[in-house]
Formats: C-alpha cells, structure tokens, sequence
C-alpha cells in the first residue's frame, strides 16, 4: 500500500500541472466518475480517487500541491509581514526546512518532532543558542503525519502501524527500527493518514478515514478508537467520521473534541467541515448518511434523517479543511483565551474561491453549546486560490506561546502575546 500511496501522489504532483493548461482543456474531458462503493475500489483506489466524483460545477478542481522545496528564508520573512492577527500578538519563523510539516509533539527535554505529509520523514528540531537545528531523524515511514510523546517514548503512527521509539531524545541519531505496539488498521492509504491526542491515561485518540469521498465505508473505517500503546488493547469510541486529522482532549471535562472534514463535489458552498465532541461511546456522527448535521447526502442518505445522528458543536464552513487543533491551557496570551479551541484551517482544493488557510479560535462550554468562531490568524491565501502557506497543526510552547506547521511552505512558526 505504500507504493499505492506514492503512486498517488505522484499522480496528484501531475494532475495539478496538468490543470495549469487552462480551464478549456478541463473542460474538454469527461467527468471523473468511480463506484467507490465496491470491495476492488477501497482495495486498490485508483491514483486519482479524490476526484472520483467530480460534477460539472466543480469540474477541473483538484489538489494542489506546494513548493518541493518549501519556502526560502526570504519568502517566509516577507509571508509572516502579511499574516493578520490581533492586536498585541506577533508572529515569527520558529523553523524553517520542515518540508510537508504536519503534526507536532514536544519531548520532556525541549525537542519538538514533527511528523510530515507524502514525504514519510519525522523531524526532531533542537535549540541550539537560539538557533534552530531541523534534524530528519525517521525515513520511508508510510505517511507518518501523527506523533505523540509520552514517558521518554516517540510514537508515530505510519497509517497502519502505531510504532515506539524508547529513549527518544538520547537517541536522535539513531532511533532504530522502533517497536510496533499496535496494527489493527486497514493499509488504505487515501484518508488513512491519522493524528494522535493522548488523554490523561496515557490511551490515545485515533481517527480511521475512508479511503474515498463519499460511500458505505468498510467496516474498519470512519470512526475513532481508543488505543491504549502498553497493551494494544482499543475500544471503539465513534461512529461516522468522515476524514479527522485533528483533535485533543479538553481540560476541563477530559472528553475528546475533533475536527472532520466534509465530503467534497457537492457545491462550493456545501457541506460545511465541522468541530464535533464525544458525549457517549458509540456515537455515530453521520458519514456518508448526513452533512453537516442538517443535510442528508443525496445519494448515500438511503432513507436516514438527520435527526438519528450526532450534531456537529460548529460548522466552521465549506471546504475550509481544519486539521490540528488545542485547548489553550497557557497564561502568556489574554485571560479570555483560556480553554479556547485553536484550529489550523488547511484551506480548499474543492473551491473556486479558497477558504480557509488560516488559525480560528473558538469558544464553548465544556458540554459543547454556547460555540462561537473567531478569526485569529489570516493571510495565507492572495487573491482566489493562491496559497502562500497551509497551516496544518497547533501546538503550545511551554512559555504560552503556539506553534503553528505549515506543511506548504515547510516551516513552523511562533505566535506569541505581549501587552502594549
């Protein structure tokens, strides 16, 4: 599977270029079209699986992909001159050369990893006398986009193996083969790439995407298990998840909120991509059946309401594509941000007009009601649809400050507070 998956992005590497010779050659070529309801196509997705559905509104949409190389020292300096975000707050280049950054995870000693996208690196970044040093201490992991570090260990989970590398940050030269601790996960390589959110007994939260856009997923799929990494031993916490690559366990209440992203060739405006909590085991949140919580999919709805299904706490809005989120527990930025969920927004591909790209934070009771949204950091996007970054992930630094990864320009970033 992981050939199929490098396949894939190839294929995706060329579909873009493909697509610059204009929308008239696009248009020339027939839908894209594929059962993706069958055994064969989940066992073995064609390259070009996410635009297996393509309708004639959204016809010629397709990935894009960014920079092989990231984004040099000069453009990132001129990029964070562009990013919006209140007022006594900064941004500044914590990292540069982290290519394809995806989730982050801090090590006791003040290393922070961080997993990547397509690439199958993990990075270790160290302080050097203020200097930041970018070490790739992992190579040809299957998609290693979550990480997490717990009692000296790294975890990285590589779409269908949690493996453990004891003694981490002694051993950043030499990590070894590492030590699987769990793999009863499908190897589809679409959607499957996963995000960890350790909880307060050491179990991790894991998310199982579907290896298509839309259809009955395989049983082993769309959903969230609990897997605890000492034992091996998982429960099955949700139901009807579409593809989460983002979520954390909220302070206050210790249940586990998580960010979803919508199917997409329905509209540009519709479905919108979700935050949802877990009240109760065994929730089902409506994929493929419901969108949005009031929107029964027209095909794949097969007589259910909406109404049998778990709403989201907030739709966040169409094809923003939220990934990495936190729980703001620091004291660094102003007391009303306190327990605040902040969100990396990946921005669209399925869109005429991009949205998204961006850091929203939102506010809600420990129950879920009362949400509400706010911009807190923008600028990635110019014009229409050109990105200048990607954020994909949040993580707070011992100090109160975040970090935030963009995988498009391979950087890490610091958004710090300071009263004027």
């Amino acid at each position: 599977m992981k050939s199929a998956f490098n396949r894939s992005f190839l294929a995706l590497a060329t579909i873009v270029i493909v697509a610059g010779a204009g929308p008239a050659a696009a248009q020339d070529k027939p839908l894209k079209k594929y059962e993706s309801g069958t055994k064969d196509f989940w066992n073995n997705p064609p390259p070009d699986w996410f635009l297996g559905d393509e309708t004639e509104a959204q016809k010629g949409l397709t990935p894009v992909a960014g920079p092989p190389t990231g984004s040099s020292d000069a453009e990132l300096a001129a990029l964070i001159k562009k990013i919006k975000l209140p007022e006594g707050f900064k941004i500044e280049v914590y990292a540069p050369g982290v290519l394809a950054a995806r989730q982050m995870a801090w090590g006791d000693k003040g290393t922070l990893f961080v997993g990547s996208f397509g690439l199958g690196n993990v990075y270790a970044i160290k302080d050097n006398g203020g200097k930041k040093e970018v070490k790739t201490i992992l190579k040809g992991l299957n998609m290693p986009t979550g990480l997490a570090f717990q009692d000296g260990a790294l975890y990285v989970i590589a779409v269908d193996k949690l493996i453990k590398y004891d003694n981490a940050e002694a051993n950043l030269d030499n990590l070894g083969a590492g030590k699987v601790v769990y793999d009863d996960m499908p190897s589809f390589a679409a959607h499957g790439w996963k995000y960890l959110a350790p909880d307060k007994d050491g179990w991790f939260y894991v998310p199982f995407g579907p290896p298509f856009n839309i259809g009955i997923p395989p049983t082993t799929v769309s959903q969230i298990r609990r897997v605890d990494p000492k034992t091996g031993n998982a429960e099955l916490v949700a139901l009807g998840v579409r593809n989460s690559v983002g979520g954390d366990v909220d302070p206050r209440s210790g249940k586990y909120w998580f960010t979803e992203n919508a199917r997409d060739w329905m509209s540009d405006d519709i479905p919108s991509d979700k935050l949802n909590v877990i009240s109760k085991l065994g929730e089902h949140f409506g994929y493929p059946y419901c969108h949005q919580g009031d929107l029964p999919d027209p095909k794949f709805a097969m007589g259910h309401k909406c109404s049998e299904f778990t709403p989201p706490v907030l739709n966040l809005g169409a094809h923003v594509a939220p990934l990495g989120m936190k729980f703001y527990t620091g004291n660094q930025f102003p007391a009303e941000y306190k327990n605040s969920i902040l969100i990396a927004e990946h921005g669209s591909w399925n869109r005429h007009k991009y949205q998204g790209a961006r850091i929203v934070r939102v506010t809600a009771d420990p129950d879920g009601k009362n949400a509400k949204e706010m911009e807190f950091a923008s600028g990635w996007i110019e014009g229409d649809r050109g990105y200048l970054g990607r954020p994909a992930d949040v993580i707070q630094d011992k100090d109160g400050s975040i970090l935030v990864a963009d995988d498009w320009a391979g950087a890490i970033y610091r958004i710090s507070y300071a009263k004027k």
